[in-house]
């Protein structure tokens, strides 16, 4: 049924509106897929790369750079980079301390300089590169001796219990210290040297597969002013309370121990090591803003070196195995946890981050200090590294699980120090997902590459890989990892990553283990198992992610090369030697292979070459024959048209009977205008030859030859050379100008008269040079009269006809490519002829723009560019291992077994049964 009003409508039709302009639509002159096809030539850039120097040419950079390692360690001891960086480290130290003591200074760190960085309001140690700064900041910078009363470094070790959380979102750090802080000497292996009285301190911290050692003074931040810097208002205050002390108890109230720093602090007023690594690791990373926010299994593998796992509760296979896992805390693993870590995707408030799990934060990390089971009880310590907020459950404090018995088997204290006993079972219910780092011993060895690779946008194994050769059944740890450019921050760019590989075995069909994914810490995946001895293929996926609205490393560049030259140059050099590790270096192999190449292309070039001389020969010889051929054709045709023209002349004059009479003729054609011949008064047998010359196209001037052709081809340059010497169109040049010269107002004698006036006006055109041909050939145009046909005069232009082309030699020898045997009077050598084909060709070879065509141009002014260094380590125990880099990959790949897209097709191997 029709919907009401329907039917009035079409019984009383509406007069049409007026109709409006419209658009002119797009048509589609191509088949789909060649749209499609173009969008993405345009949409992927054709000079794929990466910027890998930030800085100028720079003396420094380029030292430090050249004695880093570029990319390849082969079968070396795990801990021989931390004992290499850890004596540099000391000797660093050891070498400031002699230093400052010669000139009696204490170390002021001219490269993190947090104090004179502050009360300049640069904030090159808080901000990084491209971030809006933070107008919460510290309010002043002292010394350690200036803020503790009895400083000191440890005091009875460093220990989970000192590690309270201040200003700053590290709690991913701070856990993870919380974490090394079980296991004896952990720390200690940070915190490797120390002068404390000249105030210098050394660290070392992992990066991007080795060790490294940062150095820093003794100043840190503080949440209070000085007292000559406060308002007036507090000033007030305590000078009203304190009166003449007013400053002094200022002082030590808001600037004394622990409590007054602004970032982490130990629980005892006078501990330091805590709020001094805190420094040195933000100064690795180029300031505190760097290691805001991050995950816990990262911050574990900085401090020690190992390979953290990503694992969420939902995937646990087997509990009890993972139960034994965890059992083995502090010994081969270190576990962090953390809660709640979708909970936000639908949207939240803060209110309800509290409660929510039994007073358990989410989206916060946890540290798990201890695994116990005692009694069939599985029981676990964890630690809240703000130092307070504790589970509220069973085995929390206070709870009904606690007896004297209980007090004393877990060695626990009651009190709101931020760590708490939990079951395994809430452990598994309350908190969504685990951090497992596992740990290296001398006992392991290490052997790592890296390399530049070239990221596509759909995602697929690259066809760069990398290939593994064990000499010995051994445990193994792969790990496929990305540069960490939380150091560089600012310069990252705007592609991020995701990294998956699988292992294959040279020679077998099917592929070993594929890498366990890591879904929220994407800089670097991995797999622990056990490999015979054989070569393997690690072949690599890698996802690459765009966000158009982040700054590029150019961008940022222009944004602080002239307000932050510091910083930036301090975060450029950073990411100038980290990039150094994907310099791409040619193998031995590869280095063969593409000298072989280019012999192969150089033969295929000079075959081509010789090919296309040969064509060329052979063109030209067809060329020079069709010539041959036309000239043997004008030549003949020439003879008959002047055998016949003098036959007339003779029949004419015969016709007259006296030599009186051709005098008068003469006479008679003397006195004519030159701006018209009426071919009425010519004899009646000259008439009907110029009427059957002009209708077989050829119009005649008044001695009755034929002009030049409407529009001949445009000649090649050996033709052009050629007809240098050939009369045009019949008649040399010569006798043309010499009949079209004037004399006295009069037309000039008739030259042709005679047989030899004839042959001396045609050896003299021969004689002409190109010069002269073009002179006279424009005289000769200007100078031909019009033709009054059937008594109606043909007004003369003033320029050319646009038929009438003049001799050329510019046209290339491969233009002219078309001969006929028709007669030289037709048109069939004219361009006019080709119109239609030449304006077809040309729309083949410029189809028109798929629609959507002009938004294309985003795309071709920034096209898709993901570069991704990445570099491969294999950790393992016995015999050897070496690692190369093979680019590209020949060899087809095996489908996914877990990719819809291609197991769609059905096209999965069988075993042949």
């Amino acid at each position: 049924m029709s919907a009401p009003g329907e039917a009035a409508d079409f019984e009383n039709p509406q007069p049409a509106p007026q109709s409006v302009q419209e658009s002119p639509v797009k048509v589609r002159k191509q088949l789909p897929q060649r749209g499609v096809d173009e969008f993405w030539q345009k949409f992927t850039t054709k000079f794929p790369g990466k910027v890998h120097s930030i800085l100028p040419a720079d003396i420094y950079a380029k030292t430090k750079a050249s004695k880093n390692t570029k990319g390849v360690v082969n079968g070396q001891i795990a801990v021989k980079s931390y004992d290499q960086a850890d004596a540099e480290c000391k000797h660093a130290v050891e070498k400031i301390a002699k230093e400052c003591r010669r000139v009696n200074h204490k170390y002021r760190d001219p490269h993190f300089d947090i104090e004179f960085d502050l009360k300049r309001n640069r904030r090159d140690c808080l901000d990084a590169l491209g971030e809006v700064p933070d107008k919460t900041y510290p309010k002043s910078v002292k010394r350690i001796p200036d803020i503790f009363e009895n400083p000191v470094f440890f005091e009875e070790g460093a220990t989970a219990s000192d590690v309270r959380q201040g200003f700053n979102g590290d709690c991913w750090f701070l856990s993870a210290l919380c974490a090394l802080c079980n296991k004896k000497d952990l720390v200690n292996n940070v915190c490797v040297a120390r002068d404390e009285e000249v105030g210098v301190y050394g660290f070392v911290f992992h990066r991007d597969g080795e060790w490294i050692q940062t150095i820093i003074d003794d100043k840190l931040y503080l949440i209070a002013s000085d007292w000559w810097e406060s308002s007036d208002e507090e000033k007030r205050v305590f000078w009203i309370v304190n009166r003449g002390d007013a400053e002094k108890r200022y002082r030590k109230v808001n600037q004394t121990g622990s409590k007054a720093l602004y970032f982490a602090q130990c629980s005892s007023e006078n501990e330091t090591w805590l709020p001094l690594l805190e420094k040195a690791f933000a100064k690795a990373h180029g300031d505190y803003s760097a290691i805001d926010g991050g995950f816990t299994g990262e911050a574990i593998e900085d401090l020690t070196g190992g390979v953290t796992t990503e694992l969420f509760t939902t995937d646990v296979l087997n509990k009890d195995k993972f139960w034994e896992e965890i059992m083995k805390v502090n010994e081969e693993f270190l576990f962090s946890c953390a809660a709640g870590t979708f909970d936000k995707w639908q949207g939240s408030d803060l209110a309800s981050s509290y409660g929510a799990r039994e007073n358990i934060v989410r989206m916060h990390a946890y540290s798990i200090m201890e695994a116990r089971e005692i009694k069939g009880n599985r029981l676990l310590k964890v630690r809240n590294p703000w130092g307070e907020g504790e589970w509220r459950g069973a085995w929390s404090d206070g709870s009904e699980q606690w007896t004297p018995e209980w007090m004393e088997l877990l060695n626990h204290r009651f009190g709101d120090d931020g760590q708490f006993w939990i079951s395994y079972e809430d452990l598994l219910r309350e908190y969504s997902s685990f951090d497992r780092t596992r740990l290296f011993g001398p006992d392991w060895q290490i052997t790592q590459q890296w390399t530049s690779v070239d990221i596509p946008w759909s995602a697929d194994y690259n066809k760069t890989k990398f290939s593994v050769t064990l000499t010995k059944r051994s445990p193994v740890v792969i790990v496929l990892s990305q540069l960490d450019d939380r150091y560089y921050k600012g310069l990252q760019g705007q592609y991020t990553f995701e990294l998956h590989f699988r292992l294959d075995k040279d020679g077998e069909q099917d592929y070993i283990v594929r890498s366990h994914g890591n879904y929220s810490m994407s800089r670097s995946v991995s797999t622990d198992l056990e490999l015979d001895p054989g070569t393997y293929s690690v072949l690599m996926k890698i996802t690459a992610r765009r966000y158009q609205d982040d700054d590029t490393p150019e961008d940022i560049i222009r944004k602080n090369v002239k307000l932050r030259q510091n910083k930036l140059i301090q975060t450029g050099l950073a990411y100038d030697l980290a990039h150094a590790k994907g310099e791409i270096r040619e193998t031995e192999a590869e280095k063969q292979e593409r000298q072989k190449g280019e012999s192969k292309r150089k033969a295929a070039e000079k075959k081509k070459q010789c090919a296309m001389k040969r064509e060329d020969m052979l063109k030209n010889w067809q060329h020079g024959k069709r010539e041959r051929a036309r000239e043997k054709r004008h030549a003949k045709k020439r003879e008959e048209y002047e055998r016949k023209k003098a036959e007339k002349r003779r029949g004419s004059r015969r016709a007259e009977g006296t030599v009186a009479g051709d005098a008068t003729a003469v006479q008679t054609d003397q006195t004519i205008a030159p701006e018209a011949v009426n071919v009425t008064t010519t004899a009646p047998g000259v008439e009907t030859e110029l009427e059957k010359q002009s209708a077989a196209g050829a119009i005649e001037d008044k001695t009755g030859e034929p002009t030049l052709d409407q529009a001949p081809l445009p000649k090649p340059p050996s033709e052009a050379k050629a007809d240098e010497s050939k009369p045009t169109n019949g008649a040399p040049l010569g006798t043309i100008a010499e009949e079209s010269k004037p004399t006295n107002g009069t037309l000039a004698e008739d030259n042709s008269v005679t047989p030899k006036n004839e042959e001396k006006d045609a050896a003299t055109s021969t004689e002409d040079s190109a010069a002269q041909k073009s002179r006279q050939f424009e005289a000769a145009l200007k100078s031909i009269p019009s033709v009054t046909v059937n008594g109606a005069p043909t007004p003369i232009s003033e320029a050319p006809a646009p038929s009438v082309a003049a001799p050329s030699s510019l046209a290339p020898i491969d233009d002219y490519q078309y001969d006929s045997d028709a007669s030289f009077e037709s048109s069939i050598d004219s361009v006019l002829d080709f119109p239609t084909q030449v304006d077809d060709a040309a729309e083949e070879d410029d189809p028109s723009p798929m629609d959507g065509a002009d938004d294309n141009t985003e795309f071709e002014n920034d096209p898709w560019n993901a570069v991704c260094v990445v570099g491969l380590r294999v950790f393992f125990k016995d015999g050897a291992c070496s690692i190369e880099t093979v680019r590209p990959r020949q060899e087809e790949e095996s489908l996914d077994l877990d990719d819809a897209s291609k197991g769609a097709s059905g096209e999965v191997e069988s075993d042949g049964k």
